[in-house]
């Protein structure tokens, strides 16, 4: 076992007045959406990569065995013609299934719509939503935005800014919401912005860091730093630590609250991305692929992975087309796994239970998927 120490505090000024968006109920002029835009953080361009051992991806058998390839036959919900990236998937209490689009949208689905069933506008964040989880103080949603930090969304659609896109917060991933509504969310990287997540692989430095935002006093703390790219994040049920995975380093770790001490679970033969507690001490795990030996081969040469980073995006190694999910105990254990070898829905990022339904979303598809249990 590896643990961390905890780090110390950062505080923000409380939230500044409300940023209305566009909501299913009205519109926006083109000025309004001008307005909204965010300017994208320009990624240094060097990497600064250190001389780490290469390492051996382990294969997918015992419980990752591909048995279970449910996942190639899954219903699509389409988006809006042009729209893709529903990099989560959340169901709200009115039975609406939420997830976002690269272009700043926030869209809905009757959770059971039928197969094809193209959804309604929610809202509009002006920047990249990214995680989605529900306020069980208020019911609204708390939206990580790439470029704006971290968002309040009511169910009509405004849209509020609780921490912005400027320090402390750099790239809002992934969040969960403890029963006192202190907001735990993972702020991947303070060195890329999200249009260049791959240099923060390459790179391989614990460039992230876990924060909690406290709505009482409009604070942000830093619970834990030193991470290698932090993403997805989900509560015990007894809200006493947080279950969490680094993408960089393919591990499940749990972080001891409120001292943010880190303790390694397990190392994963795929890049997870979001979590999803299921309610019952168990937790879904998005993993968008398998992970890439030439990635891991690549660890003792930084001088050769400088070069990548630089080389353009297309001919940079890529995720494997690949359906993966994982259902998880608290002790990192592995239960079950359902595959997709065909990738027909691969790069899933966001992943969730609802009854006898799991619910996906991807970084790069054009709509959310489902499967049924059972």
């Amino acid at each position: 076992m590896m643990r961390y120490p905890s780090s110390g505090t950062a505080r923000v000024a409380p939230p500044p007045s409300p940023r209305h968006a566009t909501g299913a109920r009205g519109g926006a002029s083109a000025g309004d959406n001008e307005r909204m835009a965010v300017p994208r953080q320009r990624p240094p361009r060097l990497i600064r990569p250190v001389r780490e051992p290469a390492t051996v991806p382990p294969p997918l058998e015992g419980p990752w065995a591909p048995t279970d390839l449910r996942l190639d036959h899954a219903d699509l919900l389409p988006l809006p013609d042009g729209a893709h990236g529903p990099e989560d998937v959340l169901i709200d209490p009115d039975g609406r299934v939420i997830s976002g689009d690269e272009d700043g949208r926030l869209w809905w689905w009757p959770a059971d719509a039928p197969a094809g069933t193209r959804p309604r506008l929610l809202a509009e964040t002006g920047g990249r939503p990214l995680g989605i989880e529900l306020d069980p103080v208020d019911g609204a949603l708390v939206v990580c935005d790439a470029y704006r930090g971290l968002l309040r969304v009511t169910p009509d659609g405004v849209v509020h800014e609780l921490t912005g896109s400027a320090p402390p917060v750099h790239l809002a991933d992934n969040a969960t919401v403890a029963r006192d509504g202190t907001i735990y969310f993972t702020d991947s990287s303070d060195r890329f912005p999200l249009s260049h997540w791959k240099r923060d692989l390459l790179e391989h430095r614990p460039n992230g860091r876990v924060l909690a935002y406290d709505r009482r006093t409009g604070r942000t703390e830093v619970v834990t730093s030193g991470l290698y790219f932090p993403n997805g994040v989900a509560l015990t049920p007894d809200e006493s630590a947080l279950m969490l995975v680094e993408t960089a380093t393919h591990r499940l770790l749990r972080i001891d609250l409120p001292d943010g001490r880190a303790t390694v679970l397990t190392d994963l033969p795929a890049y997870p991305d979001n979590v999803a507690a299921v309610g019952d001490g168990t937790y879904w795990i998005a993993l968008p692929s398998p992970r890439l030996p030439i990635m891991e081969r690549l660890l003792p040469h930084p001088r050769v992975r400088q070069l990548v980073a630089l080389l353009p995006g297309a001919v940079q190694p890529q995720p494997r087309r690949y359906g993966l999910v994982a259902l998880v105990d608290g002790e990192g254990r592995v239960l079950r796994t359902l595959h997709g070898p065909t990738g027909a829905y691969s790069m899933i990022t966001g992943v969730r239970q609802h009854g006898d339904l799991l619910w996906l979303g991807s970084l790069t598809a054009t709509g959310v998927a489902r499967v049924r249990l059972g």
